[in-house]
């Protein structure tokens, strides 16, 4: 075991390098840069206080900048060197943790995540432990009563919400509770004098604002957590040692809970890690933007569109390595869940 980790470890090294080189090779063909940025809100600025002549000028590039100016300019984002430079400097830096600053909000990556974190964290919250606690215990009791009205009504709700995407759910829930009943307010995660409230009343106004984003991300992987929980449990009661554990008289209660109940957890005990991680990182983006939540899929699609490359790569590389210790984690519940398996 000690072998397969040490190798997995040393798997991690060359994915990560392909995955920022790749990022990377790509970010160099990509038009409209830092630098171009740049120049083109400069420009803006320039048409904002130019009259009627400035209201004309159309950005064409670095066109009219001096050629000091750019190189400045340049200079100032890294890109006086050349590609290959950047990059190694930018292991360099990932080697040591230093995810780098942000061009255009003056702050390292790092508190930038800091500042975003605890929106993520509590939509990821939520939405895994309503979605494993709630979807499991269906499961079963849909295995159990598999064929029977209560499967055939619950499966068919389930497929609906799962069908409806999240951001079209999270639309509906706040036109009609939000907009139409004003039951839910419309935006943030806590109201503009929750600093003033007692703490009673601070969860209470938590609780109020968080409610409609968590049904909204939860509808997806609610569905696919309780059919997965059906079809594992489905599986196993059919196998040769419940029919066994029957003849020997046991009860169904002993035959599902003593016998079935670990086997059947397997796929879904194992997916804990990846689910738990990806409930932070994952899927958040339309929900963050509906709900005017600051969180950090908002923080990765603003950096996309601003090009601001140091919070793209910085947060890549601490996603991706997330992604690959939690995978092998999630490998490794095969093992602490069903001892029969073995890596070597």
């Amino acid at each position: 075991m000690t072998a397969y980790i040490l190798k997995r470890i040393l798997l991690m090294l060359p994915t990560l390098f392909g995955v920022l080189l790749l990022t990377f090779v790509v970010i160099q063909f990509v038009p409209g840069g830092p630098v171009e940025q740049y120049l083109a809100e400069a420009k803006a600025g320039m048409a904002g206080h130019g009259g009627a002549e400035g209201a004309g000028m159309a950005y064409r590039g670095a066109q009219g900048v001096d050629a000091r100016r750019l190189q400045q300019i340049k200079q100032l984002y890294g890109f006086d060197k050349p590609a290959h430079e950047r990059f190694v400097e930018m292991l360099g830096k990932f080697a040591r943790f230093d995810l780098g600053r942000s061009f255009f909000q003056n702050k390292d990556v790092w508190q930038l995540i800091k500042e975003k974190m605890p929106v993520s964290i509590s939509l990821g919250l939520w939405t895994f432990f309503i979605s494993y606690l709630v979807a499991v215990p269906l499961g079963v009791a849909k295995a159990v009563r598999a064929g029977s009205r209560f499967d055939l009504v619950t499966t068919l709700l389930i497929l609906v919400g799962y069908a409806i995407p999240g951001f079209v759910l999270g639309l509906a829930l706040l036109v009609v509770f939000g907009g139409q009943l004003q039951w839910f307010p419309l935006r943030g995660l806590t109201s503009s004098n929750w600093e003033e409230l007692g703490w009673g009343a601070r969860i209470v106004d938590y609780l109020w604002h968080i409610t409609l984003p968590v049904i909204a991300m939860v509808a997806g992987s609610f569905a696919v957590t309780a059919m997965l929980t059906k079809n594992a449990f489905l599986e196993e009661i059919r196998k040769q040692y419940v029919l066994t554990a029957r003849a020997k008289g046991l009860s169904e209660r002993q035959v599902l809970y003593g016998h079935v109940f670990r086997n059947a957890l397997i796929p879904i005990v194992t997916g804990f890690p990846s689910a738990f991680i990806g409930a932070f990182f994952t899927g958040s983006l339309l929900i963050e933007t509906l709900f005017s939540l600051d969180g950090l899929g908002l923080l990765s699609y603003e950096s996309v569109i601003r090009r601001d490359y140091p919070v793209v790569l910085g947060t890549l590389y601490l996603f991706t390595l997330i992604g690959l210790v939690t995978k092998l984690i999630s490998d490794l519940c095969y093992v602490w869940v069903d001892p029969r398996v073995k890596f070597d």
